[in-house]
């Protein structure tokens, strides 16, 4: 019986991830979204800010992780 619903729950937490797919975009589409360049998203990409996901050649990014990866600043102040 408890077998049972701990196999029920699986199933379910399964099915969960499996009705919301993901969305990914190349690194080209991410560099001209957030407006830096290729070379900046391929160099956050080799210090571990951001996380790539291959698929053979193809190397796709989650949009979430580089909008995350931009950090808030502070009130801009003019120091001229």
């Amino acid at each position: 019986m408890a077998g049972d619903v701990l196999m029920t729950a699986r199933k379910a937490a399964v099915a969960t991830v499996d009705l919301v797919p993901r969305q990914y975009e190349s690194i080209q589409d991410a560099a001209s979204r957030t407006g830096v360049s290729v070379k900046t998203i391929r160099r956050r990409i080799d210090d571990g800010v951001l996380r790539a996901y291959r698929l053979g050649r193809i190397i796709r990014l989650d949009p979430v992780q580089v909008d995350q990866a931009f950090t808030p600043v502070a009130a801009w102040r003019e120091r001229w």
